[in-house]
C-alpha cells in the first residue's frame, strides 16, 4: 500500500539574529569625539528602519575608544559615544527604553564579528572607536 509522502514544511526565514547581523550597523566615531558623523547617521538610520519593524527588539549600544587616552578618559567618552547613539536613535523615533548605552572604553575591544583592530596605526584606531550594537535577548 502506497503511503502519502511526509508533508513538506514551507522554508525557514532567516532569524531575528540573522536579521539584526545583516541590518543593524555600528556607528563609527572621529578621534577624541563622539558627534555623529554623516557616514554613521546613515547607519543609524538603516538600523532605526530595523529597530521600527522588530518592535521586541532592544540593545545594548556598547562604547568603544582606541587604545589612547588613559582609561578614565576613555570610559567617560566611551559613555558619550553610546549615549550619542542612544539619543540620535530616540530622534528618529525609536523608544528610549529599548536602548542601554554601556561604555567599554579601550578596556574591552569590539567583538570578533566587527573589524576590531590591533595595529598601532590610523586606520586601525578608526575600526576600534564604534557604537557598536547587541541584540538583547
Amino acid at each position: 500500500m502506497n503511503q502519502p509522502p511526509p508533508p513538506v514544511e514551507p522554508p525557514k526565514g532567516p532569524s531575528i539574529a540573522d536579521l539584526f547581523a545583516q541590518n543593524v550597523k555600528d556607528a563609527y566615531f572621529d578621534f577624541n569625539k563622539a558627534d555623529i558623523r554623516a557616514d554613521a547617521r546613515d547607519a543609524l538610520g538603516k538600523t532605526a528602519d530595523f529597530l521600527r519593524q522588530y518592535p521586541q527588539v532592544r540593545v545594548k549600544i556598547e562604547g568603544h575608544c582606541d587604545e589612547r587616552g588613559s582609561t578614565e578618559y576613555n570610559i567617560a567618552l566611551g559613555d558619550r559615544r553610546a549615549n550619542a547613539v542612544k539619543n540620535y536613535l530616540v530622534q528618529l523615533g525609536i523608544s528610549a527604553d529599548r536602548l542601554t548605552p554601556v561604555s567599554l572604553g579601550k578596556e574591552q575591544p569590539p567583538p570578533p564579528e566587527t573589524p576590531y583592530c590591533t595595529d598601532h596605526t590610523e586606520e586601525c584606531w578608526q575600526l576600534n572607536r564604534v557604537g557598536h550594537f547587541v541584540m538583547i535577548q
